[in-house]
C-alpha cells in the first residue's frame, strides 16, 4: 500500500516535532516512498551534511526549523524556518546543517 506512515492521522501535529535532533548525526524519517514520490523528515545536527549527489526526480524542501545550507550546482542558498527551494532533477545538490535544521523533502519522480 502507499500510504503515509510514521506519523499522526486525523490528528493536528507540528511537523517539526515529529523528528528528534541526535547529537553528532543526520536523523531521516520516511512518510512515504514509492516510484512517484518520496516524502521524508531529516534533522541535522550543526555541522551534519549529506554530501553531494543527485536525484532522478524534482527535489522541493522546506525548512522547519533552523538554518541549512542548500548547495545546487556549486550554489549555495541559505534556507531559514518556512523557507523552501527546489532542487531539481539531476543536478548535483548537496545539504548542511549551518545550524540545528529540520527540513521536509518530497521527491517527485
Amino acid at each position: 500500500m502507499n500510504r503515509i506512515k510514521n506519523v499522526k492521522q486525523a490528528e493536528v501535529f507540528a511537523l517539526r516535532d515529529q523528528i528528534a535532533y541526535l547529537e553528532g548525526q543526520v536523523v531521516s524519517r520516511t512518510l512515504t516512498q514509492n516510484e512517484h514520490v518520496s516524502i521524508t523528515l531529516f534533522s541535522f545536527d550543526k555541522g551534519e551534511e549529506i554530501s553531494t549527489h543527485e536525484s532522478g526526480g524534482d527535489a522541493f524542501v522546506t525548512c522547519l526549523d533552523g538554518v541549512g545550507e542548500i548547495t545546487i550546482d556549486g550554489e549555495k542558498y541559505e534556507l531559514h524556518e518556512g523557507e523552501s527551494i527546489v532542487m531539481p532533477a539531476r543536478h548535483p545538490h548537496a545539504v548542511l546543517g549551518k545550524e540545528r535544521f529540520k527540513m521536509l523533502l518530497v521527491v517527485v519522480f
